[in-house]
């Protein structure tokens, strides 16, 4: 009997296939995760220049170029097909790792307020601490909101922006206002993001131990 157009032929990627080959997502050599490793290979630099050099000019450049640059290895992923297990786990650990170097170090350096560094420092400890505690407990993923991408942006500028205006640039007043202008509507909509992820993460717990007791049953 001849065969159906579906199992003709049983390689052929299905449409839906973002990677546009079957097993895209296991590779690891891709320019995404390139571009992460070399952000997170900038991460002792930035130590260096602000607690070895004292040059809070160029640490603030560096610091504002990583920040910038958050949104490059996802969109030259999705961009270009190269989706990848990897990528998906590195992206967001190299992004919580930048900001917790960066912030930790800043606060060494004395160069942003300690009150916002710490409050900025126990929103992302109990995000990720919930992130984890939900992952653990099988929930399904919950994808970012407006206001948390909007908060964070905001907080990525802020800290260059501290740090320019404890230098000596010519700026620094204005950094230092452009700081606050940026920060504090940073600083509450990452808190407003962080309440709202609160039913979001009780539903996701939910669907997620239903997937997973569905499957068992299959299986079964």
């Amino acid at each position: 009997m001849p065969a159906s157009p579906v199992s003709r032929d049983p390689v052929d990627p299905p449409e839906n296939d973002p990677s546009g080959e079957h097993g895209g997502e296991d590779r690891i050599l891709t320019v995404p995760n390139l571009i992460t490793l070399v952000r997170l290979a900038c991460l002792p630099v930035f130590v260096w220049l602000l607690l070895g050099e004292n040059n809070r000019e160029a640490a603030a450049a560096l610091l504002a170029v990583l920040g910038a640059t958050d949104w490059v290895d996802g969109y030259v992923a999705r961009r270009f097909h190269q989706v990848s297990t990897v990528g998906k786990v590195l992206d967001p650990v190299a992004d919580r790792l930048l900001f917790f170097t960066a912030i930790v170090t800043i606060i060494i350096d004395g160069a942003a307020p300690l009150w916002f560094c710490i409050a900025v420092l126990v929103r992302e400890v109990l995000v990720a601490g919930a992130t984890l505690l939900l992952a653990a407990l099988g929930a399904r993923r919950i994808d970012v909101t407006w206001y948390g991408k909007a908060g964070t942006f905001g907080l990525m500028f802020a800290f260059p922006l501290f740090l320019a205006g404890s230098s000596a640039v010519s700026w620094h007043e204005l950094a230092q206002i452009a700081a606050w202008i940026c920060g504090i509507p940073g600083l509450v909509l990452s808190y407003y993001s962080a309440i709202t992820y609160v039913p979001m993460a009780a539903e996701a717990l939910r669907s997620g131990r239903a997937e997973g007791h569905g499957a068992t049953r299959q299986r079964g």
